[in-house]
């Protein structure tokens, strides 16, 4: 009777084993999909903040060179420095409003734009 139960008491301990190796296994490759997926994200929302970036400063250089008899500013502060030199940091209350003049004056463009578009 011995046996059986001796047996048993193996088999289970065996079973535990292989079940806890295999969640083991499943919880690393778990992990390390997360880690992959992670790392693919954050690589995704660099290239794509570089691009931004680079179009931005495309955008602004054509802009620049071609609108040189506007009568107010058209770029933002801290572009007289080079083209790859990053910018003086600013106060982030600076930037937000500077911003905001630049979509304010955008605006007044795009509307007369508009105008003159309807009056020809």
């Amino acid at each position: 009777m011995s046996h059986p139960v001796i047996h048993a008491f193996f088999v289970g301990k065996a079973l535990a084993d292989v079940t806890y190796e295999k969640a083991e296994d499943a919880f690393s490759n778990a992990l390390s999909e997360l880690g992959k997926f992670d790392a693919e994200q954050r690589e995704n929302l660099r290239q794509f903040t570089t691009e931004v970036l680079n179009r931005a400063e495309r955008e602004m250089a054509r802009q620049t060179g071609s609108t040189t008899t506007t009568t107010t500013t058209t770029t933002p502060p801290n572009t007289a420095t080079a083209p790859n030199t990053p910018p003086a940091p600013r106060d982030t209350q600076e930037v937000i409003d500077d911003l905001r003049h630049q979509i304010a004056h955008a605006r007044a463009e795009i509307t007369a734009y508009r105008a003159q578009k309807s009056a020809s």
